[in-house]
């Protein structure tokens, strides 16, 4: 049983990465299909615990606290927990946003506001697995994984450092 969590920007990639990486395997959790509803998004969730269904939160995330209401239910449900951090400069997600139709696209000040409150993805808050994804030049992805504080030296082509 496994839930993973997105972390990222608007336009960094992430539906795009669960469509070719887990689509067949795994749900995908969405507030974009759900009409922004949480009570809904909770409803499904609950039940995707309950019934031992592989996982995806497809949402910004973009902090511990927001990230920390499906870590601890799962955690108690004794899922491994990972993240995907979608590691994107603020331009490239503008840009990319910018090429979007209708509802899609989202108004330039709230991915910049989104973009204000993320935190990266850190160790202390309970996954399993921390995950670093970029976009390559050809539309392809690169996944790297963050090393545990106590594991060997970190892999030098990862620069997130762990909030305060």
């Amino acid at each position: 049983m496994q839930l993973i969590v997105f972390t990222g920007l608007q336009a960094s990639g992430k539906t795009t990465f669960y469509l070719r990486h887990f689509l067949p395997t795994h749900l995908r959790l969405s507030l974009d299909q759900l009409n922004g509803s949480r009570q809904r998004e909770w409803l499904l969730f609950r039940a995707a615990l309950e019934s031992k269904t592989p996982t995806v939160i497809d949402n910004t995330n973009p902090s511990a606290a927001e990230r920390a209401r499906y870590v601890a239910p799962a955690k108690g449900a004794k899922y491994e927990v990972a993240s995907y951090y979608f590691e994107s400069t603020i331009e490239d997600c503008l840009a990319r946003n910018a090429t979007r139709d209708g509802p899609q696209r989202i108004p330039d000040p709230g991915v910049r506001g989104c973009h204000r409150r993320l935190e990266v993805p850190a160790w202390y808050e309970g996954f399993d697995a921390l995950r670093v994804v970029r976009i390559n030049p050809d539309g392809s992805f690169a996944v790297g994984e963050r090393p545990r504080p106590e594991a060997a030296a970190p892999d030098p082509t990862l620069t997130i450092p762990d909030p305060p």
